[in-house]
């Protein structure tokens, strides 16, 4: 009888350990789901504009977006988006239609012009509020530690009192900075 109280202890344990350490990972959403959810539950919508070919896109996806902490933060208070910038499809976003008529490789979807601010660079994040106002933009490559500080920026709405670069200087984040490579 002890012996089975001991196993089954240990396969208890086991699967509590393993709940606490399994990984979460960011659920991403079409631009069309992200607005349909936003109707009935409004949450902030967050799209991260990327390209096939771009690098540092690739590097975010890795070591960004697939953290525990940013996956957690995301899904918690965004609706997040993919989205492709080179794109022939046809899209309705926000109340307006975007056509990429121009077929060829590496044709930026007008979509991503009107996000960008007709300043394509990616990877690119940008941000609006559940009432679908645009907030902004922030390219370029996001470390963790990084993406921290700026989403609970905008999901605390600190941008209404704050700006960022003083926000940066008391937030107290829960990822510790990874040490320089040696």
């Amino acid at each position: 009888m002890r012996s089975i109280a001991i196993v089954l202890l240990l396969v208890l344990g086991t699967g509590c350990l393993y709940a606490q350490t399994a990984v979460k990972e960011v659920h991403w959403y079409s631009l069309e789901e992200a607005e349909r959810l936003n109707r009935t539950m409004p949450k902030k919508i967050l799209i991260d504009v990327y390209t096939d070919w771009c690098g540092w896109c690739k590097k975010m996806d890795q070591t960004t977006f697939s953290h525990p902490v940013i996956a957690e933060l995301l899904n918690k208070y965004f609706y997040t988006v993919k989205f492709n910038a080179e794109t022939t499809d046809t899209i309705q976003f926000n109340g307006a239609k975007y056509i990429n008529l121009v077929r060829n490789q590496r044709s930026t979807h007008p979509l991503a012009l009107s996000l960008l601010n007709w300043r394509p660079s990616y990877p690119s994040i940008v941000y609006f509020t559940e009432r679908m106002e645009y907030l902004g933009v922030i390219p370029g490559y996001k470390t963790p530690e990084q993406m921290e500080v700026i989403l609970n920026y905008i999901a605390f709405e600190k941008y209404r009192t704050v700006s960022l670069e003083e926000f940066q200087k008391t937030f107290k984040g829960t990822i510790s900075a990874t040490p320089a490579a040696q």
